[in-house]
């Protein structure tokens, strides 16, 4: 009895490295090109293992999109919590924690652009999808809420598809421009929604 916790935390740390595994062959190799002897290869164990902690590559997928929506979400969570109380500040932290590593990564972009395709032909893969862009916009919206924006349904969906864009922009060629400049629009987008800023977030 008294080896079952480590034991158990044994095993989630073997997940994790077999979910991170599959990460990067995703980001490496694209959708088409991933299978569980690959991940086994780039994890470093047997094929029987993966298949053990999983049912198959379908399942690896799925859980690493879970996975990885669940890491950037408390990255972003993070980012929230440090700017303090004030609601206009919580919400610029948001953004901005967009557009810098670890969340603006080309690495990241090859995986997340690996789930976009499967998204298209498999169901299972496309509800993970719903949920994590569900999950997005209901914290942007809280979080607009409590900067007094009115109509927060859509104003969430215009800030998620604007941070996205830029994301998607900035992950393709960090060169293009910096984190302060994509901050820069959004807030200016901001601005123009919320109203004057301001340190206590009603506009």
């Amino acid at each position: 009895m008294a080896r079952a916790p480590f034991h158990r935390a044994g095993e989630a740390v073997r997940r994790d490295a077999l979910i991170a595994a599959t990460a990067q062959c995703l980001a490496t190799h694209g959708a088409g090109g991933i299978s569980v002897r690959m991940v086994a290869a780039a994890a470093g164990v047997s094929a029987g293992l993966v298949t053990h902690y999983f049912g198959g590559i379908d399942d690896l997928i799925a859980a690493t999109y879970h996975a990885t929506g669940d890491r950037i979400g408390a990255l972003l969570d993070a980012a929230v919590d440090d700017a303090g109380s004030a609601p206009r500040a919580r919400l610029s932290a948001y953004v901005e924690a967009n557009f810098r590593p670890p969340i603006s990564d080309p690495e990241l972009l090859a995986t997340w652009a690996a789930f976009w395709a499967l998204a298209g032909s498999n169901p299972a893969i496309a509800a993970i999808r719903d949920s994590v862009a569900a999950a997005t916009r209901a914290q942007v919206e809280s979080l607009l809420a409590a900067c007094g924006a009115r109509e927060t349904r859509l104003a969430a969906i215009g800030l998620t598809a604007l941070i996205d864009g830029l994301w998607l922009e900035r992950s393709l060629n960090p060169a293009t421009f910096s984190a302060a400049e994509a901050g820069a629009l959004a807030e200016r987008w901001l601005d123009a929604l919320i109203g004057e800023r301001a340190s206590g977030g009603q506009g």
